[in-house]
């Protein structure tokens, strides 16, 4: 899969995603820190890449839909979480991936959970 990191992530938890195979990319390494959420949604549509950040305003589906994406991850770590919880979540996050479509879906990695948000079908009669 084609990933992009959120600022927020390090170099160890971008070779995690590396390690399990996948293609990615980091804001940092593409000197987009400081750009606007708007700016990296965008550039994550236009690449065709999932985003995975720990940036809370992400799971906002009207400013950001994520139907319109290759997937949105929003990693909810406690706060004051060391590195090696922040990288729990994440390989709990690749190993759902594997089993189940990411693409134009929201999901919220938490402790003990993931919850993916669903596009509404329609209205109820």
């Amino acid at each position: 899969m084609r990933f992009k990191l959120d600022e927020n992530f390090g170099t160890s938890i971008q070779k995690i995603f590396q390690e399990a195979g996948h293609d990615v990319q980091t804001v940092r390494d593409e000197k987009m820190e400081g750009c606007s959420d708007q700016t990296i949604y965008e550039a994550c549509c236009s690449e065709n890449r999932c985003l995975v950040t720990l940036d809370l305003d992400f799971a906002n589906i009207l400013r950001f839909p994520p139907e319109k994406t290759a997937g949105i991850v929003v990693i909810r770590a406690p706060k004051n979480s060391s590195l090696a919880a922040v990288r729990e979540l994440v390989l709990h996050f690749l190993k759902a991936v594997n089993h189940m479509s990411i693409a134009q879906h929201l999901w919220i990695v938490e402790p003990g959970r993931i919850r993916i948000h669903q596009k509404e079908t329609g209205e109820v009669g």
